[in-house]
């Protein structure tokens, strides 16, 4: 029984520590999160409060944070708005990740994909509560550097999503529209 255990245990480690060497036994940057996985992982905590909390914590443990990163905890800090049932937290989230976007964005204020986390959140917050300043500006940013082909680290999949996400919006003018909609066919 005590051999068996063992041999989980190493196995266990190994597991757990393989990830972070790649070919010649090079470590990897254990802070460069898999941007990929985030994303699908995203998707999945809009409607799963675990999920939110699990990469919340996760992504919170990274010390040098890059500006897609702290955008990322943005977002994931207002799906915990939408998730709790208590007023007073879904305001205190509301309140903490617009200060984690606009130091975001501050850090990489061309980037789309933290322009779009931002424009999402505050697209689907209720005007009501004052949470959509930044609708118009992000929106004119991420068409900018869309017409400029500058996508950062947005790979063709999420470009496609947030030029349809922005389109079915309505909060283009029909020029933007007619303009996305072009690009959205050449890609």
């Amino acid at each position: 029984m005590l051999i068996k255990f063992r041999y989980i245990l190493i196995s266990a480690l190994l597991l757990l520590f393989l990830p972070l060497y790649h070919g010649n036994a090079t470590p990897v940057d254990a802070t460069e999160p898999d941007l990929h996985t985030i994303r699908k992982l995203l998707v999945t905590a809009i409607n799963s409060s675990k999920t939110t909390d699990s990469l919340y914590r996760n992504l919170g443990s990274i010390k040098n944070r890059t500006a897609l990163v702290t955008g990322y905890i943005g977002t994931l800090q207002a799906l915990k708005a939408k998730h709790t049932w208590n007023p007073y937290y879904k305001i205190k989230y509301l309140n903490d990740a617009e200060k984690t976007f606009k130091n975001a964005v501050t850090n990489d204020p061309s980037n789309i994909e933290i322009r779009f986390m931002r424009f999402s959140v505050e697209h689907n917050v209720p005007g009501f509560l004052g949470y959509t300043k930044n609708l118009e500006a992000d929106r004119t940013e991420i068409i900018k550097q869309i017409s400029r082909n500058h996508y950062a680290s947005a790979d063709a999949a999420l470009v496609k999503t947030i030029i349809t996400f922005l389109i079915d919006s309505k909060r283009c003018t029909s020029a933007e529209h007619n303009a996305l909609t072009q690009h959205l066919a050449s890609l």
